[in-house]
């Protein structure tokens, strides 16, 4: 199993209504995703306890249905959306699977995401602190 965990923080030039939009569709997306058969479970909604605003934890069973979620349309359109909107980003896995290469194929996914989709590579690139894995240049 792979569990998918974002933490971000908005922009303070960012307004109370635009926070709100963008957090209303990253719930509905987050449901979307736990409704279909690649998301075991998704929740999105505040972080509290440190200095982040907003959290998101996704548990998927396989490789494939992680590559199958971070593609999912649904997730597409909430980076485009919520992207623009932070200044801090982290992505952390978590998984139990033994396999010594999880982590470069976890990376892989996230490289061959940002291939098909450039624009969400450009979104990433613009965030003042992002984390995660798979970003060209981040490694």
């Amino acid at each position: 199993m792979i569990t998918h965990i974002v933490r971000m923080s908005i922009r303070p030039d960012v307004s109370p209504e635009q926070v709100g939009a963008a957090m209303q569709r990253m719930q509905e997306a987050a449901a979307e995703m736990a409704s279909g058969d690649d998301t075991r479970s998704a929740l999105f909604g505040r972080d509290f306890g440190d200095t982040f605003d907003f959290g998101s934890v996704s548990s998927i069973e396989t490789l494939e249905q992680y590559e199958a979620m971070m593609n999912h349309p649904a997730h597409l359109e909430v980076d485009r959306i919520g992207l623009p909107l932070v200044d801090r980003f982290h992505s952390i896995d978590i998984t139990d699977d033994a396999d010594p290469e999880i982590g470069a194929k976890i990376a892989d996914v996230h490289r061959r995401r940002f291939e098909a989709h450039p624009d969400l590579l450009e979104l990433v690139n613009s965030v003042d602190d992002y984390r995660g894995s798979g970003v060209p240049g981040h490694d």
